[in-house]
């Protein structure tokens, strides 16, 4: 099964993380999973920006992004080349490396206690 590397984010992954992933889930359900909360802000709708991630390796290895998620990535708070939305992009078989932006769009972020 692929593994996913999360770099270091102050607020989300302090410590950064190594996440197993099965293929043809997506980056954000993975995360999830691990216990790594990630912004979806829609609920994995592909109608914000709040999953944004840039894919630092193996970025070659996911599908192209559809029009509507290149719409939503125009909204995406430091937007790259490699960035997608961690709701639409499908693991494959391949491990990947990302990174979770300092910021988001999200403007009423809900906090645990």
């Amino acid at each position: 099964m692929p593994n996913i590397t999360v770099l270091p984010h102050a607020e989300i992954c302090p410590e950064g993380a190594i996440v197993t992933a099965r293929r043809g889930q997506t980056i954000c359900e993975a995360l999830l999973a691990a216990g790594i909360e990630i912004e979806h802000a829609c609920e994995q709708a592909c109608a914000c920006s709040t999953c944004h991630v840039i894919v630092r390796e193996g970025y070659s290895s996911l599908d192209a992004p559809d029009e509507a998620e290149e719409d939503m990535l125009d909204r995406a708070w430091g937007l790259e080349p490699h960035s997608r939305l961690a709701c639409q992009a499908f693991v494959k078989g391949e491990d990947l490396t990302v990174e979770i932006p300092r910021y988001s769009r999200n403007l009423a972020k809900e906090r645990k206690a």
